[in-house]
Protein backbone atom coordinates (compact mmCIF):
# COMPACT_ATOMS: atom_id res chain seq x y z
CA UNK A 1 0.00 0.00 0.00
CA UNK A 2 1.68 3.08 -1.39
CA UNK A 3 1.75 6.32 1.40
CA UNK A 4 1.66 9.88 0.32
CA UNK A 5 4.02 12.30 1.93
CA UNK A 6 1.54 15.14 3.70
CA UNK A 7 1.17 18.15 1.83
CA UNK A 8 3.25 21.42 2.12
CA UNK A 9 1.95 25.05 1.70
CA UNK A 10 2.92 26.06 -1.94
CA UNK A 11 5.68 28.30 -1.62
CA UNK A 12 4.47 31.85 -2.98
CA UNK A 13 6.65 32.39 -6.59
CA UNK A 14 9.46 34.82 -6.68
CA UNK A 15 7.88 37.66 -8.18
CA UNK A 16 4.68 37.98 -5.32
CA UNK A 17 7.78 38.27 -2.63
CA UNK A 18 9.29 40.74 -4.44
CA UNK A 19 6.24 42.97 -4.85
CA UNK A 20 5.45 42.44 -0.98
CA UNK A 21 9.08 43.16 -0.44
CA UNK A 22 8.69 46.63 -2.90
CA UNK A 23 5.50 47.41 -0.94
CA UNK A 24 6.47 47.49 2.51
CA UNK A 25 9.67 49.53 1.59
CA UNK A 26 7.10 51.68 -0.09
CA UNK A 27 5.03 51.79 2.83
CA UNK A 28 7.85 52.86 5.10
CA UNK A 29 9.20 55.56 3.44
CA UNK A 30 5.92 57.12 2.96
CA UNK A 31 5.71 56.94 7.04
CA UNK A 32 9.56 58.71 7.19
CA UNK A 33 8.61 61.24 4.83
CA UNK A 34 5.46 62.38 6.74
CA UNK A 35 7.25 62.69 9.95
CA UNK A 36 10.50 64.05 8.31
CA UNK A 37 7.64 67.18 6.60
CA UNK A 38 6.06 67.43 9.73
CA UNK A 39 9.59 67.88 11.80
CA UNK A 40 10.92 70.45 9.51
CA UNK A 41 8.54 73.26 9.64
CA UNK A 42 9.68 74.09 13.05
CA UNK A 43 13.31 73.81 12.00
CA UNK A 44 12.51 75.64 9.29
CA UNK A 45 11.07 78.48 11.16
CA UNK A 46 13.69 78.40 13.65
CA UNK A 47 16.64 78.40 10.79
CA UNK A 48 14.81 81.78 9.11
CA UNK A 49 14.15 83.51 12.62
CA UNK A 50 18.40 82.74 13.26
CA UNK A 51 18.95 84.02 10.02
CA UNK A 52 16.61 86.23 8.64
CA UNK A 53 16.38 83.82 5.79
CA UNK A 54 13.49 84.56 3.57
CA UNK A 55 12.76 87.96 4.78
CA UNK A 56 11.67 85.96 8.82
CA UNK A 57 12.34 88.73 11.05
CA UNK A 58 15.01 87.52 14.15
CA UNK A 59 13.62 87.95 17.81
CA UNK A 60 16.08 89.79 19.48
CA UNK A 61 17.36 89.97 23.46
CA UNK A 62 18.21 93.40 23.42
CA UNK A 63 18.40 96.81 21.83
CA UNK A 64 21.02 98.03 20.00
CA UNK A 65 23.54 100.48 22.03
CA UNK A 66 24.37 102.65 18.67
CA UNK A 67 21.45 104.22 16.57
CA UNK A 68 22.74 106.02 13.01
CA UNK A 69 21.51 109.36 11.67
CA UNK A 70 19.86 107.37 9.19
CA UNK A 71 15.84 107.20 8.72
CA UNK A 72 13.94 103.82 7.33
CA UNK A 73 10.31 103.94 6.91
CA UNK A 74 8.33 101.06 7.87
CA UNK A 75 5.27 100.29 6.77
CA UNK A 76 2.39 97.63 8.17
CA UNK A 77 0.62 95.36 6.96
CA UNK A 78 -2.00 92.89 8.46
CA UNK A 79 -3.96 89.82 7.35
CA UNK A 80 -6.23 87.24 8.55
CA UNK A 81 -6.97 83.42 7.19
CA UNK A 82 -9.83 81.15 7.67
CA UNK A 83 -10.77 83.25 11.02
CA UNK A 84 -13.52 84.99 11.80
CA UNK A 85 -11.26 87.97 13.34
CA UNK A 86 -10.44 91.64 12.14
CA UNK A 87 -7.15 92.38 12.18
CA UNK A 88 -5.03 95.57 11.74
CA UNK A 89 -2.32 98.16 11.90
CA UNK A 90 -3.29 100.66 14.47
CA UNK A 91 -0.85 102.88 12.06
CA UNK A 92 -0.12 102.98 8.32
CA UNK A 93 3.73 103.46 9.14
CA UNK A 94 6.42 105.23 10.91
CA UNK A 95 9.50 106.81 10.34
CA UNK A 96 12.41 105.65 12.68
CA UNK A 97 16.27 105.73 13.10
CA UNK A 98 18.36 102.91 12.19
CA UNK A 99 19.13 101.37 15.68
CA UNK A 100 16.20 103.31 17.32
CA UNK A 101 13.39 101.46 19.07
CA UNK A 102 9.98 101.26 17.35
CA UNK A 103 6.93 100.66 19.00
CA UNK A 104 3.55 99.99 16.42
CA UNK A 105 0.22 98.47 17.54
CA UNK A 106 -2.06 95.73 15.72
CA UNK A 107 -5.84 95.62 16.81
CA UNK A 108 -7.42 92.12 16.40
CA UNK A 109 -11.38 91.76 17.16
CA UNK A 110 -13.19 88.39 17.79
CA UNK A 111 -16.41 88.44 15.76
CA UNK A 112 -17.39 84.65 16.44
CA UNK A 113 -19.66 83.91 19.52
CA UNK A 114 -16.66 81.22 21.32
CA UNK A 115 -13.32 81.42 22.23
CA UNK A 116 -10.53 81.12 19.40
CA UNK A 117 -6.83 80.80 19.07
CA UNK A 118 -4.84 82.14 16.24
CA UNK A 119 -1.14 82.28 15.69
CA UNK A 120 0.52 84.93 13.40
CA UNK A 121 2.91 84.67 10.76
CA UNK A 122 5.09 87.27 9.58
CA UNK A 123 8.12 88.58 7.10
CA UNK A 124 9.55 91.51 6.14
CA UNK A 125 9.60 93.15 2.69
CA UNK A 126 12.43 92.97 1.00
CA UNK A 127 14.02 89.72 1.88
CA UNK A 128 16.83 91.38 2.31
CA UNK A 129 16.12 93.52 5.13
CA UNK A 130 14.89 89.78 7.02
CA UNK A 131 18.64 89.77 8.64
CA UNK A 132 18.52 93.48 10.28
CA UNK A 133 14.85 93.47 11.28
CA UNK A 134 14.46 92.30 14.97
CA UNK A 135 11.72 92.28 17.49
CA UNK A 136 12.14 91.99 21.39
CA UNK A 137 8.49 92.16 21.94
CA UNK A 138 5.78 90.18 19.79
CA UNK A 139 2.22 88.46 19.85
CA UNK A 140 3.38 86.50 16.87
CA UNK A 141 5.81 85.05 19.58
CA UNK A 142 3.08 82.18 20.85
CA UNK A 143 -0.59 81.67 20.24
CA UNK A 144 -3.43 84.01 21.24
CA UNK A 145 -6.71 82.91 22.36
CA UNK A 146 -9.15 85.63 22.32
CA UNK A 147 -12.24 85.86 23.67
CA UNK A 148 -16.05 85.81 22.14
CA UNK A 149 -16.72 89.89 21.06
CA UNK A 150 -13.50 91.03 22.42
CA UNK A 151 -11.13 93.01 21.29
CA UNK A 152 -7.21 92.71 21.77
CA UNK A 153 -4.53 95.32 21.45
CA UNK A 154 -1.07 93.77 20.91
CA UNK A 155 2.34 96.10 20.40
CA UNK A 156 5.22 94.92 18.78
CA UNK A 157 8.88 96.59 19.79
CA UNK A 158 11.54 96.62 17.25
CA UNK A 159 14.03 97.96 15.44
CA UNK A 160 16.46 97.74 12.61
CA UNK A 161 20.31 96.77 13.19
CA UNK A 162 22.95 99.65 12.28
CA UNK A 163 24.62 97.06 10.11
CA UNK A 164 21.96 97.97 7.96
CA UNK A 165 22.66 101.03 6.91
CA UNK A 166 26.01 99.14 6.11
CA UNK A 167 24.82 96.21 3.71
CA UNK A 168 25.53 96.68 0.18
CA UNK A 169 22.07 94.84 0.07
CA UNK A 170 20.04 97.25 2.10
CA UNK A 171 22.10 100.62 2.47
CA UNK A 172 20.15 101.89 -0.19
CA UNK A 173 16.71 100.71 0.67
CA UNK A 174 14.38 103.46 2.33
CA UNK A 175 11.48 101.51 3.09
CA UNK A 176 10.54 98.02 4.67
CA UNK A 177 6.95 96.46 4.95
CA UNK A 178 6.25 94.64 8.22
CA UNK A 179 3.31 91.97 7.37
CA UNK A 180 1.39 89.64 9.93
CA UNK A 181 -0.84 87.21 8.90
CA UNK A 182 -3.19 85.49 11.64
CA UNK A 183 -4.17 81.64 10.95
CA UNK A 184 -6.22 79.24 12.95
CA UNK A 185 -4.26 77.80 15.90
CA UNK A 186 -2.47 74.15 15.27
CA UNK A 187 -2.08 73.24 18.87
CA UNK A 188 -5.32 73.25 21.17
CA UNK A 189 -6.45 76.68 21.96
CA UNK A 190 -6.06 75.84 26.03
CA UNK A 191 -2.23 75.86 24.86
CA UNK A 192 -2.34 79.21 23.89
CA UNK A 193 -1.97 82.71 25.78
CA UNK A 194 -5.64 83.99 26.30
CA UNK A 195 -5.70 87.38 25.49
CA UNK A 196 -7.17 89.70 28.08
CA UNK A 197 -8.94 92.52 26.35
CA UNK A 198 -9.39 94.26 29.62
CA UNK A 199 -6.66 94.57 30.96
CA UNK A 200 -4.95 98.17 31.22
CA UNK A 201 -1.84 99.70 29.44
CA UNK A 202 1.26 100.23 30.89
CA UNK A 203 4.59 101.26 30.31
CA UNK A 204 6.99 98.34 29.80
CA UNK A 205 10.79 98.52 30.52
CA UNK A 206 11.56 98.21 27.01
CA UNK A 207 9.01 101.33 25.58
CA UNK A 208 6.28 99.12 24.59
CA UNK A 209 3.28 98.48 26.29
CA UNK A 210 2.58 95.32 27.86
CA UNK A 211 -1.40 94.47 27.20
CA UNK A 212 -3.61 91.59 26.68
CA UNK A 213 -2.00 88.64 24.96
CA UNK A 214 2.02 89.52 25.22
Amino acid sequence: MSQHAPSESPTPPPVEKRNAKVALICAVTFVGMVGAAYASVPLYRAFCQLTGFDGTIRKAEAAPTAVTGKSLTVRFDANIRDLPWSFQAEQTAQTIKIGDTGLAYFKVTNNSDKPLTGHAVYNVVPEQAGAYFQKLECFCFSDQTIGPGKTVEFPVVYFIDPQYAADMDTKGKGEVTLSYTFYPAVTDGAAGKRADASQPKGASALGGTPTAGL
